[in-house]
């Protein structure tokens, strides 16, 4: 299973991106994203930005993913 993860730029270099995500930061590759800006969310999948979503939307599914993480801690 492939799973792609919702992720919001906050700096660009050439064709790399910094982006963040439950208080980690990551680099990433613009290639398939070249029109990305500091501040947009995009679907991070193997380390390649494949995708723009709005915020609305990453904020959702970042949501989902903590509820199920506290489904998953020990009781």
């Amino acid at each position: 299973m492939c799973l792609a993860v919702p992720v919001r730029i906050t700096s660009i270099n050439g064709t790399e991106a910094e982006v963040k995500v439950g208080g980690t930061t990551k680099k990433a590759s613009l290639w398939l994203t070249p029109e990305a800006k500091v501040g947009d969310y995009v679907l991070l999948h193997a380390g390649y930005a494949i995708t723009i979503v709005n915020q609305a939307e990453a904020e959702e599914t970042l949501a989902l993913f903590r509820e199920m993480a506290k489904g998953m801690e020990p009781q």
